[in-house]
């Protein structure tokens, strides 16, 4: 009786902790499997990933304008190529700077065709990661040497005008052996330095590699981040030869205006007031196309490294950039209007290929043929002529105006 007593009491008691082993299995083998699907699940999808940046009404605007710009600029741009080096004589460094210039413009024009087709293709890239980014950085590589060379521009010719006229229009460097003109040596190491940065930006790998998309918001983390470094460091080169403009340009305008104010019988008196007010123009226009897209890029690139942005957040900046690159790429069209701007032979020597009716058509550029530039100027337009060069030569030459201004007093140095 007592070993029967003992052995109901075992069995109350075992079956009174079964609930609680049972539980104890469940709880653990809840446990083990949910640690088995968070190791097989994959990890939490980035910011990027689960948001979208393809915006439908942005296909066809993009596509439209793009066309549009690759049309006039690839006419200019071939029409200034041309001109530049098979009707214009000169020769001097800003020629060359311009000959470079126009051949970073159609560079960049070709990268155009490609978005367009990618826009009309409901974005999306058919040609593989590695065609995206060589479109796409060959695209940048030629904006920046552009902006580059229009600095370069602006600083030779506020030497030009403010200086002896030999400088440094006379200066030659020694390459290999041979001396060549300075102005083919810079765009030499210029075209050299761009290539060189552009094959890393081409082979670093992204974060995140999509094959299906092109020219569209990337995150700049782990992998790429030094890629978002190197863009900084391309902002700030831009603001640089902003300043650089507008110093150069602010000289230029000062000192025609001074001399039409303060010499007014000067024949060339009002021609220097109107040479004034292009050299403001064209800084303008540089202002336009690159002045926006460059004070919006600090916030794209601080956005590609923050890891806690918001997808509305994200879709705005990416919308944004989009709108001021156009601006950017518009440069490529109106960089024909600046050459002739530049150079009043220049405006001449394509008039006279275009035809003197089309010249009369257009005759506010026809007229501007006869205006003086800050990088040439008539000859018989000086009262005093230099030494040995006689008045009936149709060549122009800063250094007329240079001996003008040195005549009357109002020469300064450009140099700070």
């Amino acid at each position: 009786m007592t070993q029967t007593g003992e052995s109901a009491s075992e069995i109350m008691t075992s079956s009174s902790s079964f609930p609680f082993f049972l539980s104890l299995s469940n709880s653990t083998l809840s446990t083990s499997s949910s640690s088995l699907l968070s190791a097989t699940s994959p990890p939490p999808p980035n910011q990027t990933d689960v948001c979208s940046f393809d915006d439908p009404v942005f296909r066809l605007p993009l596509a439209v304008l793009y066309s549009l710009f690759f049309l006039f600029g690839l006419v200019g741009n071939l029409f200034a190529l041309w001109v530049f080096l098979f009707l214009h004589s000169s020769r001097n460094s800003v020629r060359v700077f311009l000959i470079n210039c126009a051949v970073a413009d159609l560079v960049l024009l070709t990268c155009l065709p490609f978005r367009i087709f990618y826009h009309l293709s409901g974005n999306k890239w058919v040609l593989g990661s590695v065609a995206c980014k060589v479109v796409g950085n060959l695209f940048y590589m030629n904006m920046y040497v552009s902006i580059t060379l229009l600095g370069l521009i602006s600083l030779d010719r506020c030497l030009r005008l403010t200086g002896n006229g030999r400088v440094p229009k006379g200066v030659r460097m020694t390459l290999r052996g041979k001396s060549r003109p300075w102005s083919w040596v810079v765009c030499g190491a210029l075209w050299g330095l761009s290539v060189v940065a552009l094959v890393p930006m081409i082979v670093t790998a992204e974060d995140r590699e999509d094959g299906d998309t092109c020219f569209q918001y990337k995150r700049r983390s782990s992998k790429a981040k030094g890629k978002a470094y190197f863009n900084a460091l391309l902002v700030a080169l831009f603001w640089l030869v902003f300043v650089m403009l507008v110093v150069s340009y602010a000289k230029i305008a000062s000192q025609l205006l001074r001399v039409s104010r303060d010499k007014p019988d000067l024949p060339n008196a009002q021609k220097f007031k109107q040479t004034a007010k292009k050299s403001f123009f064209v800084l303008f226009l540089f202002t336009l196309c690159f002045g926006p897209y460059h004070a919006f890029r600090p916030i794209y690139i601080l956005s590609q490294l923050n890891d806690v942005a918001s997808c509305d957040y994200l879709q705005l900046v990416d919308r944004t950039n989009e709108v001021m690159l156009l601006f950017s790429a518009l440069n490529s069209c109106l960089d024909p209007v600046m050459y002739f701007l530049l150079s009043g032979s220049v405006r001449k020597t394509a008039l006279k290929a275009l035809g003197r009716r089309l010249g009369n058509r257009l005759g506010f550029l026809y007229e501007a043929t006869s205006n003086s530039s800050t990088t040439e100027f008539r000859q018989h337009s000086v009262p005093i002529p230099l030494s040995g060069t006689p008045m009936d030569t149709p060549r122009t030459s800063i250094c007329i105006l240079n001996s003008t201004l040195r005549r009357t007093g109002l020469t300064n140095n450009c140099q700070h």
